[in-house]
């Protein structure tokens, strides 16, 4: 990716001072510009702050800070900070969270990503209405989220991105003012550009939370396309409807990249065996071939996803969820023929704010979570008694262990850049269009190169059904 422009400079602490610890009087210069509430979670990267700013023209607002730990050699900032800040200083989308700012401490090489704060994740969300008002998600609502995902993600594809590490609870929601409702696909730390990618994708290590892991990936392939995104949003589609996963396998962590049978085994129970006539590229994959026993030996037998997820295998929901659980990855549904299905034209249409249901419908109030505030930005413990913070669920990262997923494989670092404290291109991006500045409200692909006017009225001409929003408009049901 390109450098986007000048950026100014990464705010950072003085070489001198404490190297953030909340309480001293000798704060670094960043952390001046905020009021720290306390923690809102952790994870194998770090730590998330939630804190407001204290700047006059944004004075009160709340952003989700992310704490990044240091490299595992010591010697400078963890690839995983890199990769999420090249990508997110780049690209703007209504649908995709927004990076703020990115602070630097010289004494310890710690890094700092500040974010827009979000009070829900998908995550929270579905487990509200499973364990606390014990009722599915009104239809609404699972419509507006499922099209602002995709929304996001088609704009992510056609800006060469893959997530690959999408799950509930790393697609958030916002909870207040102008933005309520709307849905921010969040943690990039594992997402890369794929367009003519310099060796095999495999080379990246794990990706994926195995639950919402693609079967050529569990299968070994070497390489892989964006479709491992859309099995994922299919994974987390099922789940919106049924408040469970679809397929809740148990993770092997003895290797490095271990031969998961008992995820394959979840899926073939579902979807039923693959075979070669429908995927002919199964035969190529490394644990079709090794494992006769276990993969090609023993044979599923086709109960239905019908049954698993409790809805009509004639209805259009079902039909786009089939299509985006398709076993080969070429046949697969992408974002942008999801977003122009018929699931999508039926009332109740979708909309930008998934909170405030269709009328007629109850308004769910999501609770808010409770926030640490006896955690310093050192991660260490102050001695303020920890007290409830109306702060909502607001992580711009994986939050493994804490929302009971399981944790993610450790990616092998994919840009090998080391950060010296005196040389990173900071920048302030609230301003920045970055790649976005080629996309349409909507979200619709588009290819490099193409006038985003030009494209809008080729759009329009092609699909009259699409709104000048970028949502859809209402078609007639047929009688």
């Amino acid at each position: 990716m390109g450098d986007g422009g000048n950026r100014g400079l990464v705010s950072s602490g003085n070489s001198n001072h404490n190297g953030g610890n909340s309480n001293s009087s000798n704060k670094p210069e960043w952390l001046l510009q905020y009021d720290l509430i306390g923690k809102i979670g952790e994870g194998t990267y770090g730590l998330v702050f939630l804190a407001r700013t204290k700047t006059p023209s944004n004075r009160g607002k709340s952003i989700a800070i992310k704490k990044f730990k240091q490299s595992k050699d010591g010697d400078g900032v963890s690839p995983t900070a890199i990769r999420e800040i090249m990508l997110l200083r780049e690209i703007t989308h209504e649908n995709v969270v927004k990076l703020v700012n990115v602070h630097i401490n010289h004494t310890d090489m710690s890094l700092y990503l500040a974010f827009d704060y979000a009070e829900h994740d998908l995550y929270e969300i579905i487990r509200h209405h499973r364990d606390k008002v014990n009722h599915a998600i009104n239809q609404y609502t699972v419509k507006s989220l499922l099209w602002q995902l995709l929304n996001g993600l088609n704009y992510l594809h056609s800006n060469w991105i893959i997530h690959r590490d999408l799950k509930p609870s790393n697609i958030l929601v916002m909870g207040d003012g102008e933005e309520q409702g709307v849905v921010k696909i969040a943690d990039f730390g594992l997402a890369r550009v794929y367009q003519a990618p310099l060796k095999p994708l495999s080379e990246n290590g794990v990706v994926v939370t195995i639950w919402y892991r693609a079967p050529e990936l569990l299968l070994g392939a070497k390489h892989y396309t964006s479709a491992v995104d859309m099995w994922a949003v299919g994974c987390i589609f099922a789940e919106l409807l049924t408040l469970k996963p679809l397929f809740q396998g148990a993770e092997v962590k003895a290797t490095p990249n271990p031969f998961q049978l008992d995820q394959l085994d979840k899926i073939f129970k579902v979807l039923g065996h693959p075979t070669t006539e429908k995927w002919p590229t199964l035969a190529n994959l490394p644990h079709w071939q090794n494992d006769l026993q276990h993969i090609q030996g023993h044979k599923y037998d086709n109960h239905g996803l019908h049954g698993f997820v409790h809805i009509s295998p004639k209805s259009p929901a079902f039909d786009l969820l089939s299509k985006m659980l398709e076993y080969d990855p070429r046949k697969r549904i992408t974002a942008a023929q999801a977003l122009d299905h018929e699931y999508f034209r039926l009332e109740p249409l979708p909309g930008r704010n998934a909170l405030v249901p269709s009328q007629g419908e109850k308004v769910v109030n999501y609770p808010t979570r409770p926030v640490d505030t006896t955690t310093d930005f050192e991660g260490t413990t102050s001695l303020q008694p920890s007290q409830p913070v109306s702060s909502g669920n607001a992580v711009a990262g994986n939050m493994a262990g804490v929302h009971g997923v399981p944790n993610r494989g450790v990616a092998r670092p994919i840009i090998g850049v080391r950060m010296q404290s005196q040389g990173i291109a900071g920048y302030n991006l609230g301003s920045q269009a970055g790649m976005g500045a080629g996309m349409n409200p909507g979200g619709i692909p588009m290819q490099r190169g193409v006038n985003p006017q030009a494209h809008q009225q080729q759009l329009r001409r092609k699909d009259p059904g699409m709104g000048m929003n970028g949502y859809p408009q209402q078609k007639q049901r047929r009688m």
